[in-house]
């Protein structure tokens, strides 16, 4: 389960401030939003006061001018009106920054996401970061509509009530004021023990979401292998788990909430009518007085009443917020490029110096590392699965920092290249390739505005993409469902070499990029693969041995380590292991193995 420190105090407080700096770009448009709020909280104060007068001075007496009696049924019609006016711009003012502040945010949290390491990619489930960019900050959304907005109207409402009520009564008001610490007590009571209920609800969450996304993006393996019902069960124990953690935040909210205020508004009018019922016996008590007070005890409970309604939701909002803000403050980055003097990939010569790795910091899966790739030349990487091929290719692209050793392009460190001339220079083209949403032509081109659509259709002929491409009904423009999943493996391979080939990049990436094709197109590819790498320095990782027999250097890892070394030839020569991996594919056996 993903698990957070539990929130404190000062935590929470820390959450908020953090939150609020989001709310600085709007501080013209809060202005407004504020002074549209005062005036309709003043309004509503007013409304009371307006009835107060015509029952004291005109119902009472049984006295109706018409004019005064008219002047005031206009002047209150037209108050409500005006509130109701002042409200929904109000109200849309509200929203409009809410709304903008969590696009920024999102934006923000998405673009934290895009150049986080790939070590947090590694140790955190899909899931659970869409549910931080999407569950989360629409959580902190509903703050700032509803628990900012009725606090401040509470606090604007308390104040102008207040005003009031001492213009009425200045001893009943006071007296009134004792009930104060008692919702200050249910506040701090409610602070305490929810932040826990809604943290263990939105780790629940991100647990669902993140269950529903290894299962969507495996289904044809789960349906393969008839992992259906073990997905439901596991699926169905964290859904109880999720109910049971609501469960136990409502009968809590249930408790302090609704029934506590309900019942200190209850006793609050009781302790007033029985006030102005004593007050009764020495002498006469205007009705009207007796309206306004209860009337403006009614207006003064409910945004405090909305105030503690929507605790709840401002503890979901801090929770969320500091899950978001936990995702934004993650130190595990991409690795840093210095690249102060802007030096370029000329001619791709490629040296690993003594490289060691480990993923965890702990367990080498590399080992003293060290090669060199000539400009122009083919390196083969062959071995065991987990004998470190692929994070070679993980460090040369920079995907993982490294501590030990170094790894030179051109005589210059990779650390001391730009991100963009790394990512220019080098191509990479995977055995399981990704296709992005849209057609074929804008995966082909990825969004690079420079290319022309004749250079797609080149980098397509180059790699025999065109072959199959000119037969689809729409051709370049087909449509691309997620993930390609509407073409086959080859397809979506050949897609990828075009993608890549039309980069025109200085060092070329193979990881074992021709496992997914047929035979037949494999001979095709074969033949664009040697005119790619001609003047490109290659690394290639490959299981069939056949692909790479012409490659200037092999190199045989076996536990991140380089065991043999040289041409395809030098290496049966040798013997070892190299040559027992090409008996074995080659279906040969030989007593001597």
């Amino acid at each position: 389960m993903e698990k957070q420190p539990k929130l404190t105090a000062k935590d929470q407080w820390g959450v908020f401030k953090r939150l609020m700096r989001y709310a600085i770009p709007h501080k013209w448009s809060i202005t407004i939003a504020l002074f549209f709020l005062l005036l309709t909280v003043a309004g509503s104060i007013i409304g009371p006061l307006i009835i107060q007068t015509f029952i004291d001075d005109y119902l009472t007496p049984l006295q109706f001018p018409k004019s005064e009696v008219t002047t005031l049924v206009l002047v209150y019609i037209g108050l409500q009106l005006f509130i109701v006016a002042v409200s929904y711009f109000q109200l849309l003012r509200f929203q409009d920054i809410a709304l903008k502040v969590i696009q920024q945010m999102r934006i923000d949290v998405f673009t934290k996401v895009q150049g986080l390491g790939m070590r947090y990619f590694d140790q955190t489930p899909a899931g659970s970061i869409v549910s931080r960019v999407t569950n989360d900050t629409e959580s902190i959304k509903e703050m700032f509509v509803s628990v900012v907005v009725t606090f401040l109207q509470a606090i604007f409402v308390l104040i102008g009530v207040y005003i009031a009520l001492f213009s009425l009564d200045v001893k009943l008001t006071f007296a009134s004021m004792t009930l104060m610490p008692l919702f200050l007590l249910i506040i701090t009571i409610y602070r305490r023990y929810s932040a826990d209920f809604y943290q263990d609800i939105r780790e629940r969450l991100s647990q669902l979401n993140a269950k529903i996304a290894e299962s969507l993006s495996g289904m044809g393996m789960v349906q393969a292998f008839r992992q259906e019902q073990r997905l439901s069960k596991e699926f169905d124990d964290i859904n109880e788990g999720h109910y049971r953690a609501g469960m136990r935040n409502i009968k809590f909210d249930s408790v302090l909430l609704g029934p506590f205020i309900d019942l200190l508004y209850a006793f609050t009018i009781v302790f007033v009518l029985g006030y102005f019922g004593f007050m009764s016996l020495d002498s006469a008590v205007d009705v009207g007085i007796i309206y306004a007070f209860t009337t403006l005890i009614g207006r003064l409970f409910q945004p405090v009443q909305q105030v503690m309604q929507r605790l709840s939701i401002f503890q979901q909002a801090l929770v969320s917020a500091s899950r978001v803000f936990k995702l934004m403050d993650e130190p595990d980055m991409e690795p840093l490029q210095h690249d102060a003097e802007q030096k370029k990939v000329q001619d791709g010569k490629i040296e690993f110096k003594n490289v060691t790795f480990a993923y965890d910091g702990k367990n080498d899966v590399l080992k003293n590392i060290s090669f060199t790739a000539n400009a122009g030349e083919t390196i083969a990487l062959v071995g065991h699965t987990g004998s470190g091929k692929s994070s070679i290719i993980n460090l040369l692209m920079r995907f993982y920092e490294y501590e030990k050793g170094e790894i030179l392009i051109d005589g210059v460190s990779l650390k001391e290249l730009r991100k963009a001339e790394l990512r220019n220079k080098i191509g990479l083209v995977l055995q399981d390739p990704f296709l992005f949403y849209g057609d074929i032509e804008s995966n082909i081109r990825l969004h690079n505005e420079g290319m022309t659509s004749e250079e797609v259709r080149a980098a397509a002929e180059f790699v025999h993409a065109n072959e199959f491409i000119e037969k689809l009904p729409s051709k370049y423009s087909q449509k691309v469902t997620e993930r390609g999943s509407t073409f086959s493996s080859g397809q979506r391979q050949l897609v990828a070499f075009a993608r890549t080939i039309a980069t025109n990049p200085k060092i070329l990436v193979l990881d074992e990029a021709t496992a997914n094709i047929d035979t037949e197109t494999e001979v095709a590819i074969q033949t664009s693969l040697e005119k790619m790498r001609k003047g490109r320095t290659t690394i290639a990782i490959a299981h069939r041995l056949s692909t790479i027999q012409d490659a200037e250097l092999i190199l045989v890892l076996h536990k991140g380590e380089i065991v043999e070394r040289g041409t395809h030839q030098q290496l049966l020569n040798q013997k070892g292991l190299y040559f027992m991996m090409y008996q074995l594919q080659n279906g040969i056996v030989d007593d001597a193995i």
